[in-house]
């Protein structure tokens, strides 16, 4: 009956009474009445239909205003329901009711527009499966504070699982058993180390995310198998390019290196070669090795810590495309134009043999200085060429809309103790982009080319943004001062390219660039090809990192089965379908996950480093404002909070339309753009948060 009930309530958005119910259904005994209350109930309990405050009944995905997510609470205090094809909604930490982090939640949205609003009705799923925390002890009972503040959680761990913690042990645990409402029984997992112990508190929040640094002693068997150094057998039936100019081009202290590069010139035409890691060859399906790669889904860029999708032994050994070593690879060539047009490619197993190690560094010293570092002679034209075919695909990705947001990202530098001594922004120069350009093409191109074949693939995708968001941001620009000419009756590429265009010149374009790109839904990857929006891109997806990311590595496989194995059997192809639906879904879980641990450890080591500067003065530019106070983001993109009970003078109201603080007597305004000098007045690793509070309003709007 179940069934016949959701089929009915697809199509009413009105809702309905139990018996209206059962006069739709034409149900006509009392035994047929009881059923349907019953099967109601459940799925009211299921959280598939909504039963009103008047005992109506509505289908839950035809209330425009319920919905149900996970919910992830920010360490200030307030939280987001997190919606898969939908906006988050932002919920205050006052209508949190009782839910606490990674709660499903049932929440109830109260405004819309560029910042959803919503207020929990109800929690769902409490889910605390995996809990890492501190050990201490309390009347002779071993306890566990965890990590995460906003887990308001009275924690026992059992005495069997106890028996080697000690006090100030980081552990990983699971809960057992609940105790009463917010007191758990838990087992002890795992030590970690000692909360005091280098690089404990980095593995602690890796840990956290389901991140693990260990192997499992079956994929460490496995590992035993994987030589060295390539056979001569495995060379049979791959093209020979030992002898062509091929090089890498990394950071200064990349050990796991799977793309590298080559370029000829003739009668206008480039070919560019991207010769990407074989990892797929020694990486199998359901293997031990291959079972972690796709559960991790991705490595992990953790301050200077790496946690690996691969082994070692794999990532910075046979995998790796390391300098004068013959590696296993496959490669797309290219055939393009001066208009930045692929006239022709070719995708095929190969081995090659890197001529040299480069260094964005030293690359962008003779592309930026006409600086030439030692070793680098015999390369210099070819990478000056390698340039301008980059700026030749950058101007082509311009055209079609791609859009560069120019969001910066902080470097943490920590001492032998994994300690942060100092936050500076990442900087990007010619070589940088020049990469950046050569995998964007080569990801093109081979999704392009499976698009063509019409077969199972797994793509990088980004969704068209929201209009109505797209006009929430327009109508706060507007609120701002400034007159958008650029016509959005369509929301295209070339149109957000347009605004941001028409932004550049304004003071706040940092902080409107990056609200533009909350705007817009996050790239993911999936099955279904619908294009890649901020690339301007009708087909996309990732084939350049495989010893980093999962995606990567089932696109060779699948470029492998599709090309060289010429299997295109329904079996596989009906496999695949399943298959690929999953393993993008967990993919892109994964990727958030690494996300957000990565924005956790950046957060913390922040606020480890402001411990040492309190008292001291800064410039900055608010960057968010809220109704408790506004965050103020420093040069080194370092954030702090200054709380509206700290500004002086009078009663601030919190303007979300305008994105303001204004006074309520003197309307003296805080907005987001503002620049503004600061005092650090506390830092805490712990909690991972700086407050601010003003030293002096630098901001003259007279000077736009």
């Amino acid at each position: 009956m179940k069934e016949k009930i959701l089929d009915l309530l697809k199509n009413i958005h009105e809702a309905k009474t139990l018996i209206e119910i059962n006069d739709l259904l034409q149900l006509t005994t009392v035994k047929e009445l009881q059923e349907l209350t019953k099967n109601l109930e459940e799925l009211v309990n299921e959280y598939q239909v909504f039963k009103t405050k008047k005992d109506k009944y509505l289908l839950l995905a035809n209330c425009s205003n319920l919905k149900i997510g996970p919910i992830a609470i920010n360490k200030k205090g307030f939280g987001f329901v997190i919606l898969n094809q939908e906006d988050d909604i932002y919920v205050a930490e006052q209508d949190l009711n009782g839910a606490i982090h990674n709660d499903v939640v049932l929440v109830e949205v109260l405004t819309k527009g560029l910042k959803p609003e919503g207020r929990v009705l109800k929690i769902v799923k409490r889910n605390l499966e995996n809990i890492v925390g501190e050990i201490y002890f309390q009347n002779n009972k071993v306890m566990l504070k965890p990590d995460d503040a906003k887990l308001r959680l009275t924690i026992f761990i059992t005495d069997e699982t106890s028996k080697n913690c000690v006090e100030g042990h980081k552990v990983l645990c699971s809960l057992r058993k609940k105790l009463n409402t917010n007191t758990y029984l838990a087992d002890c997992l795992k030590i970690l180390g000692h909360k005091d112990d280098a690089g404990i508190d980095i593995l602690s929040i890796a840990c956290k995310y389901g991140i693990v640094n260990e192997f499992s002693p079956e994929a460490v068997k496995e590992l035993e198998e994987i030589p060295n150094t390539v056979s001569e057998k495995e060379l049979i039936n791959r093209r020979d390019l030992t002898n062509e100019m091929i090089f890498t081009i990394d950071g200064d202290d990349t050990k796991d290196i799977d793309d590298a590069i080559s370029l000829t010139y003739k009668d206008g035409i480039y070919n560019l070669g991207v010769h990407i890691a074989d990892v797929s060859h020694y990486v199998k399906d359901n293997t031990a090795l291959g079972d972690e790669a796709y559960n991790r889904g991705t490595s992990s860029y953790l301050a200077d810590t790496v946690i690996p999708m691969l082994p070692h032994k794999l990532s910075n050994g046979i995998c790796s495309l390391n300098e004068g070593t013959i590696r296993l690879a496959m490669s797309c060539t290219m055939d393009i134009d001066t208009n930045g047009n692929v006239l022709s490619y070719d995708i095929f197993p190969s081995y090659i043999k890197s001529q040299k190690k480069m260094t964005y560094n030293k690359v962008n010293a003779i592309l930026e200085h006409n600086q030439v570092p030692e070793g680098y002679e015999p390369f210099k034209d070819t990478l000056i060429k390698m340039n301008e075919l980059a700026h030749i695909l950058r101007h082509k990705k311009v055209s079609k809309g791609y859009i560069e947001f120019d969001i910066d990202e902080a470097k943490i530098i920590q001492d032998e103790n994994g300690k942060a001594i100092d936050i500076k922004k990442r900087t990007r120069g010619e070589g940088e982009n020049l990469i950046e350009d050569f995998m964007i093409a080569a990801n093109e191109t081979v999704a392009s080319h499976i698009s063509n074949m019409e077969l199972p693939f797994i793509y990088r995708v980004h969704a068209l943004p929201n209009a109505d968001k797209i006009e929430d941001f327009l109508n706060l620009v507007k609120a701002l001062g400034y007159t958008i000419h650029t016509n959005i009756n369509e929301i295209t590429p070339i149109s957000m390219q347009k605004v941001l265009n028409e932004l550049k010149d304004k003071p706040e374009y940092l902080i409107l660039s990056t609200l533009l790109l909350r705007s817009m839904k996050k790239a993911e990857y999936s099955k279904t090809n619908i294009g890649h929006f901020g690339l301007a891109s009708k087909n996309y997806t990732h084939f350049t990192s495989p010893i980093r990311r999962l995606p990567d590595l089932i696109v060779h496989r699948l470029l492998k089965t599709y090309l060289i194995d010429k299997d295109f059997s329904m079996s596989t192809i009906n496999y695949l379908d399943s298959y690929l639906v999953n393993a993008a879904e967990h993919a892109s879980e994964r990727e958030v996950a690494s996300i957000n641990a990565e924005r956790d450890v950046t957060d913390m080591k922040m606020a480890e480093y402001m411990e040492s500067h309190i008292g001291e003065e800064y410039e900055g530019i608010i960057s968010t404002v809220t109704n408790f106070g506004f965050f103020v983001e420093l040069d080194n993109l370092i954030e702090g909070l200054v709380h509206v009970n700290t500004i002086k003078g009078d009663y601030y109201n919190y303007v979300p339309e305008l994105l303001s603080l204004v006074g309520k007597s003197t309307k003296k305004t805080y907005r987001v753009g503002d620049k503004i000098k600061v005092k650090v007045i506390n830092a805490s690793k712990e909690s991972a948060l700086i407050d601010f509070e003003i030293v002096e309003d630098k901001y003259d709007r007279n000077k736009k």
